[in-house]
């Protein structure tokens, strides 16, 4: 693990195998140029998320990209995730078309050339898979953002996310029904996307808290720029946590209370809601009862 612009950089174990297989193979010019590539294309999301103010704790190296760690996690908006994420992919945009151009000027061996560009174009389609962790995962979230509630956006992205790791695991066994092996390469990778869903989608209560303590802290800010709100209408027997819920990513909201122990509707901000459920109190409790 290095130290570098404020930022811990690692290799994940995955890259450590994939590095040994390439040494005992004697791929080692294909190793370095793949770390290059993956480098590059971390560096892409690193530099985006930096633009934007992110604060980065460590990134992790993995064969087909990386996993940053960050300190706005749960607080970010949809459009800043999508910008980021596409960042990455981008890069191995231009590095392909670079390398498809020294070789067709005779500068590269065009053997290698074409091997730097197909790799490339190779790490760009797999990240833009819809599997989080990987960059298609975080688009596919950022799109869930803008047709649902924030915790719905959780539970159908690792749903979906893990449905495509068993479409991947499941692919890596097709090449047994010609009589061929296993592709080993797509199994390991698979499993590790697998695991790494299963994991994310039994930490969403997690998940969705980090998410409400950030809006705690952006909700005050939300009211002095005069952002507009959507309402929200519940019942007061509902629970506080279940109206937390029914938060977006993208809006702020005023929650309508509907309490037949009063005449017409109270109303509650989205800050008393999010205390509510931050207060150490039971968020299974009335909503009806932040009134008393």
């Amino acid at each position: 693990m290095i130290k570098w612009k404020g930022i811990r950089w690692s290799i994940h174990p995955l890259f450590v195998i994939v590095m040994l297989a390439s040494a005992v193979t004697g791929y080692f010019a294909e190793l370095l140029t793949l770390f290059i590539i993956v480098f590059v294309h971390e560096l892409g999301h690193v530099v985006a998320a930096k633009g934007f103010g992110w604060t980065i704790r460590e990134v992790k190296l993995l064969p087909f990209g990386g996993v940053a760690e960050v300190e706005e996690a749960g607080g970010i908006s949809a459009k800043e995730d999508a910008i980021v994420a596409i960042a990455g992919p981008l890069q191995n945009v231009w590095m392909g078309a670079l390398a498809w151009g020294l070789g067709a000027a005779g500068i590269w061996d065009e053997a290698w050339a074409h091997y730097v560009s197909g790799a490339n174009l190779m790490i760009a389609l797999f990240n833009l898979l819809p599997i989080y962790p990987l960059d298609g995962g975080k688009l596919l979230q950022a799109l869930l953002s803008y047709m649902m509630n924030y915790y719905r956006m959780l539970v159908w992205s690792a749903r979906l996310s893990l449905a495509f790791s068993v479409l991947m695991l499941a692919a890596a066994f097709l090449p047994l029904l010609g009589g061929k092996g296993i592709q080993l390469n797509l199994l390991i990778v698979g499993s590790f996307l697998f695991l790494s869903n299963w994991t994310y989608h039994r930490n969403i209560p997690y998940l969705f808290y980090r998410f409400l303590t950030h809006r705690s802290n952006a909700v005050s800010g939300a009211a002095d720029s005069g952002k507009p709100v959507s309402p929200i209408i519940v019942s007061g027997t509902q629970s506080i946590l279940s109206v937390a819920r029914l938060f977006s990513r993208e809006r702020y909201h005023l929650v309508y209370v509907m309490d037949p122990a009063s005449s017409g509707l109270l109303v509650l901000t989205e800050g008393r809601i999010v205390e509510g459920c931050l207060s150490g109190y039971s968020p299974h409790r009335a909503v009806s009862e932040l009134f008393s």
